[in-house]
């Protein structure tokens, strides 16, 4: 039979006590030590939960995209996507939010855990503006923990390591999957062929 962990004492048990670091790194606001990684990530995983389960979402854009407002306030624009808005349906129903912010080359990961809300403040928006568009919303995060993750899971995973790296075509394509889950009849070939330029004039 599985042995399966079902109480705290146990857990504990097993893992033992964190370290003197693992603790202490951790503040209830943005530390000016903390700052340079958020200015310096192009790239955060978003998560959410809500009444219908959770959700991870990636948000990218130029660094700097996170917006420190002040040390316990960041903004967030809501870019252009598929518009399921999977992440602000669950901010609707539970304000907590976490981000986990990657920076290419850097082995180490900033961790920030906060509540949320979702701003459609005309000079908020306008204070985004990015190529002559508009976020359709942003979100005001009230931070409430923020903690570096060391750098093993990117060296174990060999994130940024060139050599990694795994041609495109050696998994199946957009089209691809989209073809296979429709029950309708779907161009895979044409929907491929016309993603990148379509990606690039509807980036923002």
């Amino acid at each position: 039979m599985d042995n399966i962990v079902t109480d705290i004492t146990t857990l504990e048990q097993i893992y033992g006590k964190p370290s003197g670091a693992s603790v202490f790194k951790e503040t209830d606001h943005i530390h000016p030590a903390y700052r340079p990684f958020i200015e310096a990530a192009p790239f955060a995983m978003l998560a959410t939960a809500g009444k219908d389960g959770l959700d991870a979402s990636p948000r990218g854009d130029q660094p700097g995209f996170i917006h420190i407002e002040d040390k316990k306030t960041l903004i967030l624009p809501d870019r252009r996507g598929n518009n399921r808005i999977d992440s602000l349906r669950n901010i609707l129903h539970d304000n907590r939010v976490a981000l986990l912010l990657l920076i290419p080359g850097i082995g180490e990961t900033l961790r920030i855990n906060g509540r949320a809300e979702i701003l459609v403040t005309p000079s908020i928006l306008e204070r985004f503006a990015h190529r002559n568009a508009l976020p359709q919303s942003v979100l005001r995060i009230t931070v409430d923990a923020v903690f570096f993750q060391c750098s093993r899971a990117i060296m174990r995973s060999g994130l940024w390591d060139a050599s990694t790296q795994i041609d495109r075509s050696a998994l199946p394509s957009p089209g691809y999957v989209l073809k296979a889950l429709s029950k309708s009849e779907f161009d895979d070939v044409e929907y491929d062929a016309q993603l990148p330029q379509r990606l690039k004039d509807n980036l923002y």
